[in-house]
């Protein structure tokens, strides 16, 4: 089975920049409302996407990332803070993974699936996560929406993945934690999973992923079922 993963939230805490950055010395203005500005970071961050994805007003993710931590930053009484900022953005570049992603997609490789990320994140971004993460020698490739111009959950990003396994959607098994992604992939013609880490309801969209589960320990399982 052929395994496409969402990179923000699914395999990488996007919580981790401010958690970590509200713990050093200095930023015990952050330490305080570390949560929110995590929270709404993430928020705007998904949200801007869409408005550039429907608009036609594309900017590479990095852009929107900075665009929507100024916005958190602000929303906290922290705008101003350039060092923090600053901080905050370079933690952005090497987010850990969750604690079960190295041994699923370890397990993953030694059953012989062919593993890629499909991610709103650009090139470079994403090379930095999976570096830092050490995911390196476990993911075979890095699908970003730069090749088309357009972010999630235009089908022109999910065709990235049937391209590039040279298949037809039914034989992708494709994961996010994003339970939007999950149903738009659905709807496309992905085997698709939702990780609902924060135990939300399902979004009331036209498609529904064909499984739930609250981590990725069970990947593997579900990918081996499908051969």
């Amino acid at each position: 089975m052929h395994c496409a993963f969402d990179a923000y939230g699914t395999l990488f805490d996007v919580a981790a920049a401010a958690r970590q950055a509200a713990a050093e010395p200095g930023n015990e203005r952050l330490s305080e409302s570390w949560r929110t500005v995590a929270a709404n970071w993430r928020i705007k961050q998904l949200s801007y996407t869409w408005l550039r994805a429907v608009t036609g007003a594309h900017a590479d993710f990095w852009q929107v990332t900075c665009d929507s931590l100024d916005w958190a930053m602000d929303a906290a009484g922290l705008a101003g803070d350039d060092v923090l900022r600053e901080r905050l953005l370079d933690l952005y570049w090497q987010l850990s993974a969750f604690p079960e992603v190295h041994g699923m997609l370890s397990e993953l490789k030694r059953a012989g699936h062919a593993v890629a990320i499909l991610s709103n994140g650009t090139p470079e971004m994403l090379r930095a996560a999976v570096d830092a993460a050490d995911l390196t020698e476990l993911v075979g490739a890095l699908l970003s929406v730069e090749e088309v111009g357009v972010f999630k959950p235009n089908h022109s990003v999910y065709k990235l993945a049937t391209a590039h396994f040279r298949c037809t959607p039914a034989e992708i098994l494709f994961v996010s934690s994003n339970g939007w992604d999950a149903a738009a992939a659905a709807g496309f013609g992905f085997r698709s999973i939702w990780v609902n880490r924060n135990d939300e309801p399902i979004e009331r969209l036209p498609w529904k992923p064909h499984a739930v589960v609250c981590d990725l320990t069970g990947i593997p399982q579900f990918a081996g079922s499908q051969k």
